[in-house]
């Protein structure tokens, strides 16, 4: 390879072997900066993917002086091993699992009762959250929050009911051959890091540390004491905070460096990613590749629509499939085909066991929670998508999704997208601003209110969106950043580190 000037610090910092932070951003080739270190050096090395596809393509990249791994993999060979049996075991219901744990009835909390498959179910999810954590033992900070409990004090109450049976499954997996609990993969990587674990390398290479996990952040930083460590990563595309991910990158105590040049796109699209970069306050901004001629404008016959959220996916996809493409769904169907069949449960007034919905005993308390209860807002797009199609459209939709390589266009939430591209890209519209009520002014003409300044983690997803495309994108549901009083004008941003 004919490394960048950024890549040529990059090796030269590594050399130190100081600790050190790589900023990189969209398509500015980290996996090849980190062979470019792995190669220029024979100490032996561990790298730790993000999953296991990314693992097995670092094995055909590295060198063999470098293990790539996840950290579900070295979990299960230091300890995870012992637990085989039980992590064939065939799987069962919340609700049994719980009254093997001693959940046997339904609680009363304000004016909600909780039933006893909604405790049973509230008590595994607090382990499995308890399981991503650094934290030495389960406390109620690892207890859910269930829709319709938002209240401090309400929450308060399930937890303490939640602990005692949370903590009695947790003892329960400690056993390797059996017990009442079905065991997964992320609680053996748990028992794992409760053991200080010392992995065997000179230098230590975590990608995506801007989404790394708590327990997966404290087995890295352990390691500090005997080996190098190197964390890469994009902190503007750090999206997963949601669900327990933290952005390990900016704090680290090392040396700080970005890279900058993408060769995925041009220096027009390099300038819409950079009025997101600006919004978000990330560290970096990005250079395009004078070579890749990017185009920014309307995209009528697209490879792919990113959305927003889930519910905005599957209105694409049934959209697609009404104008008679074939469409594929990012990550598959079993997320949306579980809201349809939750939906239809409570149509049909029988209570449901998804976790979103289960405090729901009726159709109709949904719609009133989503349309006037403030915590339910974001609800409202799947009551108007179940209401509009009804539940068995959705459902023959789900069941009609074609698999991505025969498909004409591949649907995708902007977080599935993230570490993927195509062609020609479509942004959704359900990525656009929803407005406040209007003011009238004197005469009773409609005012509209000032807008709120942009969310940086808004900002940081439509940074992923954005930076998906290689020819040509169209901006969609994110072009009302044109009119905002936040969205410079991308020429005002300039490339490089900041």
């Amino acid at each position: 390879m004919n490394p960048t000037d950024e890549q040529r610090a990059a090796a030269d910092a590594f050399r130190t072997g100081n600790h050190l932070a790589l900023q990189a951003g969209a398509g500015t080739g980290k996996t090849t900066t980190l062979t470019f270190l792995a190669r220029a050096t024979g100490r032996r090395g561990c790298y730790i993917a993000y999953n296991r596809a990314i693992a097995q393509d670092a094995r055909t990249r590295f060198p063999s002086t470098v293990r790539c791994k996840t950290a579900h993999a070295l979990a299960y060979a230091a300890v995870g091993h012992r637990y085989t049996r039980r992590l064939n075991a065939p799987r069962r219901p919340a609700w049994q699992t719980g009254q093997a744990l001693g959940i046997a009835k339904a609680l009363r909390i304000g004016d909600r009762e909780v039933t006893q498959r909604t405790l049973s179910n509230a008590a595994l999810r607090t382990v499995t959250r308890f399981c991503h954590t650094a934290d030495e033992a389960v406390t109620r900070y690892h207890v859910p929050h269930l829709r319709g409990l938002e209240d401090t004090d309400l929450h308060a109450q399930l937890a303490a009911h939640i602990v005692p049976f949370a903590r009695k499954a947790w003892a329960d997996l400690q056993h390797p051959d059996d017990g009442a609990v079905r065991f997964d993969h992320d609680h053996y990587l748990k028992i794992w890091a409760l053991t200080q674990p010392r992995i065997d390398a000179d230098f230590l290479l975590l990608d995506e540390a801007q989404d790394t996990n708590p327990v997966v952040e404290q087995i890295f930083l352990n390691q500090r004491d005997h080996a190098q460590l190197v964390m890469v990563g994009d902190s503007a595309q750090a999206i997963y905070q949601w669900r327990g991910a933290k952005d390990i990158m900016t704090a680290f105590d090392g040396t700080q460096l970005a890279l900058s040049q993408s060769f995925r796109f041009g220096p027009d699209l390099a300038a819409e990613a950079n009025r997101w970069l600006r919004l978000a306050d990330a560290p970096i901004r990005l250079t395009g590749a004078p070579t890749v001629p990017t185009e920014l404008g309307p995209v009528t016959q697209p490879d792919a629509v990113l959305c927003r959220t889930n519910v905005g996916a599957m209105a694409q996809v049934m959209t697609l499939m009404a104008a008679g493409y074939r469409v594929a769904l990012a990550g598959g169907g079993d997320s949306l085909q579980a809201l349809a069949l939750a939906a239809r449960d409570l149509k049909e007034g029988r209570r449901t066991h998804h976790p979103e919905l289960i405090l729901f005993p009726h159709w109709g308390d949904l719609q009133d929670y989503a349309a006037h209860d403030p915590a339910g807002r974001d609800l409202q797009p799947l009551v108007n998508l179940v209401d509009t199609h009804g539940t068995d459209d959705i459902l023959t939709a789900v069941a009609q999704l074609a698999p991505e390589p025969h498909a004409q266009v591949t649907v995708s939430t902007a977080h599935k997208a993230k570490g993927r591209e195509w062609s020609c890209v479509l942004i959704a519209d359900d990525f656009a601003r929803v407005k406040d009520d209007q003011d009238v002014d004197h005469t009773g003409t409609p005012v509209p209110p000032p807008p709120d300044p942009v969310d940086d983690a808004e900002a940081r997803l439509a940074y992923v969106a954005v930076t998906r495309t290689r020819q040509r994108l169209d901006l969609g549901g994110l072009s009302w950043i044109h009119d905002h009083p936040d969205g410079t004008p991308p020429d005002s941003n300039k490339p490089g580190s900041v």
